[in-house]
């Protein structure tokens, strides 16, 4: 077994750990009231490892729990198994695109959920999938500047279309709730027991601007354009399935969500998330790696080879140049 095979494994084993033990916390028998920091009455969770979270996040932890434990888990054991069958690059790919979205599940834990006696197991979690996106990242580039064409996909106006509108979309779900409370004068509206939105941070913050990088880096054909936008385009399905999964559990926690907040923070991305799995289908069949153009490229090196002067003619063909 390799480092990389071990890493996962403890991954998936940390994941089995947080998420059973956040779906084994729905119980809605144990809530209480509390008066937080701006002295409004909050009710609280109460039960299991979130007893000490809001009635109102409590369930979208678990509904984000069990997505992961539903859907991701075995993804990750798929593809653990699989292990590097077809090409080694989209392998590479693939576990970052995995990798990237549990980074964003255990930053919104360790950052997000009120301290319990997971936090250790949060941490660990988080520092795992950090580094690990880190070493894929560093990977993923160094085999764009080392080899000058990697693989040849179509990057389409719908995709185009598609990047802007999902970075757009980030600042649309958040940005209106933090400009009224600046104009009030107040905190977040649905602040409660917590000093943040550890959400508006990252996707303002973060992965909003990166869409917006990996637009431009796929535009003009880097490679690790390309690996970010595969990326992107996963993570962007996984939350389409993890908002609605949310949505439901506080619903059967006697939620209710307005129509506009349904619209803006769940419609959207769930209609975002059916373009992204089109669009990734269409990257992951029609993408060629290196290894299955090499006539491509032993052509172009040989066209490369017959040019001495731009427009100049060689044994009886006009060769542009490149």
């Amino acid at each position: 077994m390799n480092k990389c095979n071990a890493l996962n494994i403890i991954i998936i084993l940390l994941l089995l750990i947080i998420t059973i033990c956040g779906i084994s916390s729905f119980d809605t028998s144990y809530s209480y009231e509390i008066v937080n920091q701006y002295g409004e009455n909050i009710q609280m969770w109460g039960a299991g490892i979130y007893a000490h979270d809001s009635y109102f996040k409590a369930p979208i932890f678990m509904g984000s729990d069990f997505t992961i434990l539903l859907f991701i888990v075995p993804l990750t054991i798929i593809m653990l198994l699989r292990n590097k069958k077809g090409s080694a690059i989209d392998y590479d790919i693939r576990v970052f695109g995995i990798l990237s979205m549990l980074l964003y599940y255990s930053a919104s834990l360790a950052f997000g959920v009120t301290y319990n006696s997971l936090h250790l197991v949060y941490i660990l979690l988080f520092g795992l999938c950090f580094f690990t996106v880190c070493f894929k990242v560093a990977k993923l580039y160094a085999i764009g500047i080392r080899q000058r064409r990697v693989c040849s996909y179509p990057f389409t106006k719908g995709m185009k279309a598609f990047l802007l509108i999902a970075g757009i979309a980030l600042f649309v779900a958040c940005l209106p709730d933090i400009i009224t409370s600046i104009i009030r004068g107040t905190s977040l509206e649905l602040i409660e027991v917590y000093t943040t939105e550890i959400t508006y941070v990252l996707d303002m913050g973060i992965i909003s601007p990166l869409i917006f990088i990996t637009y431009y880096l796929a535009k003009h054909e880097y490679f690790i354009g390309y690996a970010l936008l595969r990326m992107i385009l996963r993570v962007c399905t996984a939350v389409g399935i993890m908002l609605p999964v949310q949505t439901i559990f506080q619903l059967a926690a006697g939620i209710s969500i307005p129509i506009p907040a349904l619209i803006t923070k769940v419609f959207i991305f769930v209609l975002l998330a059916v373009f992204a799995v089109f669009f990734d289908y269409r990257l992951t069949r029609q993408t060629k790696f290196v290894e299955e153009l090499a006539d491509y490229e032993k052509s172009e090196f040989e066209v490369r080879a017959t040019i001495s002067y731009k427009g100049q003619r060689t044994n009886g063909k006009r060769y542009l140049y490149l």
